[in-house]
């Protein structure tokens, strides 16, 4: 079995298991805490992962595993808001060759960041992805963390 294949497969089981803890869950901070324990803990390729949530024209720290997190990204820096602006997912390879790339912790190498939507289709956050390795990232990690985020219910 190819790498693709294996991740695909992680990230369907994770999916499972998030639908039943999700169901349970009291509000959509207990969700992403839940989210992020999963992901923190059964993707051996992360080093931070976390929510950003939007207010305005900031972009400030909401639930996350892993190191000290940035408390608030300035507008319109960063790839959180690059993913924000432009409204679609952001896969990084090197995060030292992405223009006005935010170092939270100088550790991270890449990172993939996936918008999230509330109820009516507006954006509220990010869910942010980080790893000490370059290029950790890819297409079948986009698309099973896109699926997991889809599962939150923000109003």
């Amino acid at each position: 079995m190819d790498t693709t294949d294996r991740k695909k497969r992680q990230y369907q089981r994770l999916y499972n298991q998030l639908i039943n803890l999700l169901m349970v869950s009291p509000s959509a901070e207990a969700q992403m805490s839940t989210i992020n324990a999963i992901i923190y803990h059964k993707i051996n390729y992360t080093f931070w992962v976390g929510f950003y949530l939007r207010k305005n024209d900031r972009l400030t720290i909401g639930p996350y595993q892993g190191p000290l997190a940035c408390q608030e990204l300035e507008y319109p820096h960063g790839v959180c808001w690059n993913s924000i602006i432009h409204k679609k997912p952001v896969i990084v390879a090197d995060v030292s060759q992405f223009p006005d790339h935010i170092a939270c912790d100088p550790r991270s190498k890449s990172e993939l960041v996936v918008p999230v939507k509330n109820t009516s289709g507006n954006i509220v956050g990010v869910f942010d992805v980080d790893s000490n390795r370059i290029a950790a990232f890819d297409e079948t990690d986009l698309e099973g963390i896109e699926k997991i985020i889809r599962l939150l219910t923000f109003n």
